[in-house]
């Protein structure tokens, strides 16, 4: 069997460039005193704030956690949220050259309120998004594209962080797939809808709804997914397919192992699940860049994502802690 713990520090400097929607996640931590008069709603006493990179900053955060180098290309408004974006990815040693400042269009911000009572873990209340979901103005699109020109020739693997919020246009996806076939770079994937527009790609990552919704079909046995995820894999002329299926593990279809299926590693806990697939799919990108096998990829994705469903809010896996986890 493979040693998956000797893998780990192969990560270290592989680039890996992240091309996707970035997005600024605020929380908001506050103390339960009592319900409100004006509405049926807990009145919260602001304990504190956190702001933290997320959507497609996020799985870059996770290939720098790991060792290796991430470079983002997306797109940030002319706002306070776009400079925080900016600091909040210096302080995370992700390289910034990619990302295009948009005059007409908001940071994406997603703000999260939670309710703190002790010994038990904050539970979110609301939740209010300030985005824009209209694709890329020409000129946006343009230097999308530039940045792609720029920054690819120098990554490993390209992966393509999809948040349907506009930057991943069939023109800025069919770049990246020219891109990487000019240099040999891996065309990764995390797709949350779109799915035709990922052909040919070396990674395809989706959840079982995602799934669901690209087949236009259920997933409820383990026979639908072995028809479901080997037809996904056929219509896309994909390398590799996997869906992640939450608590049931994960399906795989690729070339040279066929159909697998991958139980959820056991965890005492699951505290959020936010995030848990841009980790997944940071870790099999790195994997894969690194020459590992799937199958061993997938495996060590996996606990991957085991681990950082244990925290609140996006999370990083690093070495020491990935190691760790696939030893045991």
């Amino acid at each position: 069997m493979t040693d998956l713990a000797a893998i780990v520090p192969r990560f270290a400097g592989i680039a890996v460039l992240v091309v996707g929607d970035v997005t600024l996640d605020e929380y908001l931590y506050g103390r339960a005193t009592r319900l409100s008069r004006e509405a049926p709603v807990p009145v919260l006493e602001l304990q504190r704030r956190e702001i933290i990179l997320g959507g497609a900053a996020n799985p870059a955060r996770n290939v720098v956690a790991l060792g290796g180098r991430a470079i983002q290309v997306g797109l940030v408004g002319n706002d306070p949220e776009g400079e925080q974006v900016r600091a909040l990815c210096a302080a995370a040693h992700i390289h910034t050259a990619g990302l295009v400042v948009s005059p007409g269009r908001p940071t994406t911000r997603k703000t999260r309120i939670l309710a703190e009572e002790a010994p038990r873990l904050p539970q979110q209340v609301a939740r209010l998004d300030r985005l824009e979901r209209a694709p890329l103005a020409p000129a946006e699109e343009a230097q999308v594209l530039a940045a792609l020109e720029a920054q690819a020739p120098r990554a490993a693997a390209v992966l393509c962080s999809d948040y349907q919020l506009g930057l991943l246009t069939p023109r800025v996806v069919a770049r990246v797939r020219e891109l990487c076939r000019a240099s040999g770079a891996l065309f990764c994937v995390d797709a949350q809808g779109n799915s035709r527009y990922y052909t040919g790609a070396d990674l395809f990552r989706c959840n079982d709804r995602e799934a669901e919704a690209a087949l236009g079909m259920p997933l409820r046995t383990e026979a639908d997914f072995v028809n479901g995820v080997g037809r996904l894999r056929a219509e896309l002329g994909a390398r590799l397919v996997i869906v992640t299926r939450g608590p049931h593990g994960l399906s795989l279809e690729g070339e040279g192992v066929g159909y697998r299926h991958i139980p959820a590693m056991q965890v005492s806990e699951v505290y959020d699940t936010t995030g848990a697939g841009d980790t997944f799919v940071a870790v099999a990108t790195l994997a894969l860049a690194a020459g590992v096998d799937p199958l061993a990829a997938a495996h060590l994705a996996n606990g991957a994502a085991a681990l950082v469903v244990r925290r609140v809010g996006n999370a990083v896996v690093t070495p020491t802690e990935l190691m760790a986890a696939v030893n045991a």
